[in-house]
C-alpha cells in the first residue's frame, strides 16, 4: 500500500471523526465526547500530513505549530465565560484568514494563465471569503469586547454602498480569470476585507449569536475552498461540514429569533451590549420587590422550580451559585429544572457551556420547546439575568422588534421571580412587561450575590 493510500485512509478515518463529533455536540449530554472525538480526528489528520510525499519547510510548520499551541492553549484556559463568544469570533477570523492566506500564496505561486478556469476560482473564492470571514470577525471580537458601540453603527446608503462593494469584489473576480493579473488578486483581498467590516457593522448586540454562528459558516466555505485548491480532501471535508452545520445552526437560530436570515442581517436591529442593556424602565409603575429570605422560603416550600438563565447569569459568573441553589432546593425535595432559550447569551449554546462548567446535570437542562408546557406546573420561575427571552412583547405588541420571537413563557408559572441589576431594558433596548406583572418579585443587584442569599435562606428555611 502506497503512503498516499495510507495518508488519504488516515484522512477518512479523520472525516469520520469529525462527523461523530458533530453528532455528539447535538447533545449537551455528549458535547463534550464530542469534542474529544473531533480533536482526536484533527490529531491523526496532523501527522498524517507530515507524511504527504515532497512535503517542503517542516521546520516552519512546526515552528507555526509550536506558536500556534503556545497563543491558543492559555488563551483558551484562561478565558472567562463572559468572554467566550470574543474568543470564539477572533479564532474563528484566524481560521477565515488562514484560509485566505492559502489562497492567495496558491495564486502567487501559480502560473495562472495555464491553470483551468475553475482552479483559479477556487482560490479567488476562498481569498475573498475568507477575507470576508476575518474583517467580519474582527468586527464582531471588537464589538463584543466594547471597544466600539455594540449598537448598530449605520450611516445613509449603508445597503447601497455595501451592494456595490459586493459588486466590485463579482467584477474583480472576472478580471482575474480573464487575465490573471496578482495586483488585481491583491486588491480583490482588500475589497474582501472591507466588505467583512460593512457587513458586520450594521449588526447590533442581540444578534450578535446569529453573526457568530454566521461568520463561521462563511469560513468553513473558505476552508473547502482551500481544500480545493490544495487537492486536499481533508480540508474539503472538514471546511464542508463546517459551512453546512453553521449555516444550519444559523437558520434555526433566526427561526428561535422568529426573523429571517435577511432582516437580521439588513434591519440594523439590535442595542448596546453591556450587561445592563440600554435606557432605564419605565420610571412611573411600581413593581414588587422582595428580599432574599422572602423568596427563599418561598422556594424552599415549593414543589417545582425552573431557572431561566441569561447573559447576567454569565456576567456575574454566577453559575456555581445557582447550582449550589438547585442543590440546596432539590435537598428538600423541590424538583428543578433549567429553562435555556436557544438565543440566551451572545453565542450558540452560550447558556449550555457556562452551566456545563458548572456540573449542572445534563438532565436538568430543558429546551425552551420542552420548557414550556411543564411551566405552568411550577409553582416558581426564577429568572436570572434573562430579559428579551421572557419578554411578552414577542407574543402581545405588533411592531415591536421582538415581536414573533419565541419566548420562554415564564408568566405562566404561579410565582416569577426576576433577578436584575436595574429596570434597564435588554439587548432589544425595549420594556419587558413581566417586570410589572401581579405574579413577578424583583430582587436587584448583583446575580451571584443575591444567589448566595437566596442559598443561605434555603438552607436556614
Amino acid at each position: 500500500m502506497s503512503t498516499g493510500t495510507i495518508l488519504e485512509l488516515c484522512y477518512l478515518v479523520a472525516a469520520i471523526t469529525f462527523i461523530l463529533a458533530l453528532k455528539g455536540l447535538s447533545s449537551p449530554k455528549r458535547a463534550r465526547s464530542g469534542n474529544f472525538i473531533a480533536m482526536a480526528g484533527m490529531a491523526l489528520a496532523i501527522v498524517a500530513t507530515f507524511f504527504t510525499p515532497n512535503l517542503h519547510h517542516i521546520g516552519l510548520i512546526v515552528v507555526a505549530m509550536v506558536l500556534g499551541v503556545v497563543i491558543g492553549v492559555p488563551a483558551a484556559r484562561l478565558v472567562k465565560m463572559t468572554a467566550m463568544p470574543q474568543l470564539v469570533a477572533i479564532f474563528n477570523g484566524v481560521g477565515g484568514g488562514a484560509a485566505a492566506l492559502v489562497s492567495i500564496t496558491t495564486f502567487v505561486g501559480l502560473d495562472a494563465k495555464t491553470q483551468a478556469t475553475y482552479k483559479i476560482l477556487e482560490v479567488l473564492l476562498g481569498v475573498v471569503i475568507g477575507s470576508v470571514s476575518f474583517s467580519g470577525s474582527a468586527i464582531a471580537f471588537i464589538k463584543l469586547q466594547e471597544l466600539i458601540t455594540g449598537r448598530p453603527i449605520t450611516y445613509p446608503g449603508q445597503q447601497i454602498v455595501n451592494a456595490l462593494v459586493t459588486i466590485v469584489a463579482v467584477v474583480l473576480i472576472i478580471l482575474v480569470l480573464v487575465t490573471a493579473s496578482t495586483p488585481l488578486m491583491w486588491l480583490l483581498m482588500v475589497v474582501g476585507l472591507l466588505l467583512g467590516i460593512g457587513f458586520v457593522l450594521p449588526i447590533g448586540g442581540a444578534d450578535v449569536p446569529v453573526l457568530i454562528s454566521l461568520l463561521n459558516s462563511l469560513t468553513g466555505v473558505a476552508v473547502a475552498a482551500s481544500g480545493f485548491t490544495l487537492n486536499n480532501n481533508m480540508l474539503i471535508v472538514a471546511g464542508t461540514l463546517v459551512g453546512a452545520s453553521g449555516l444550519l445552526l444559523t437558520m434555526m437560530m433566526c427561526k428561535a429569533m422568529g426573523r429571517s436570515l435577511a432582516n437580521i442581517l439588513f434591519s440594523a436591529f439590535g442595542s448596546n451590549i453591556t450587561a445592563t442593556g440600554g435606557e432605564a424602565g419605565d420610571e412611573t409603575r411600581s413593581v414588587r420587590t422582595g428580599t432574599p429570605d422572602d423568596i427563599g422560603v418561598l422556594m424552599a416550600y415549593a414543589r417545582k422550580v425552573a431557572i431561566i438563565p441569561g447573559y447576567g447569569l454569565a456576567v456575574a459568573q454566577a453559575q456555581h451559585t445557582v447550582r449550589e441553589l438547585a442543590d440546596e432546593l432539590e435537598a428538600k425535595g423541590v424538583e428543578v429544572f433549567y429553562a435555556i432559550h436557544p438565543v440566551a447569551g451572545r453565542m450558540p449554546g452560550h447558556m449550555n457551556v457556562l452551566l456545563a462548567e458548572a456540573n449542572v446535570p445534563y438532565d436538568k437542562l430543558k429546551e425552551m420547546d420542552e420548557a414550556n408546557p411543564v411551566l405552568a406546573t411550577c409553582d416558581v420561575a426564577l429568572i436570572v439575568g434573562a430579559n428579551d427571552t421572557v419578554n411578552p412583547a414577542a407574543d402581545d405588541v405588533p411592531g415591536s422588534p421582538i415581536y414573533g420571537m419565541p419566548i420562554i413563557h415564564a408568566d405562566a408559572a404561579q410565582h416569577v421571580v426576576f433577578l436584575k441589576r436595574s429596570m434597564r431594558p435588554g439587548f432589544a433596548g425595549i420594556d419587558n412587561e413581566l417586570l410589572y406583572n401581579e405574579k413577578t418579585t424583583m430582587l436587584f443587584g448583583d446575580a451571584k450575590d443575591t444567589l448566595t442569599k437566596l442559598v443561605a435562606a434555603v438552607v436556614a428555611s
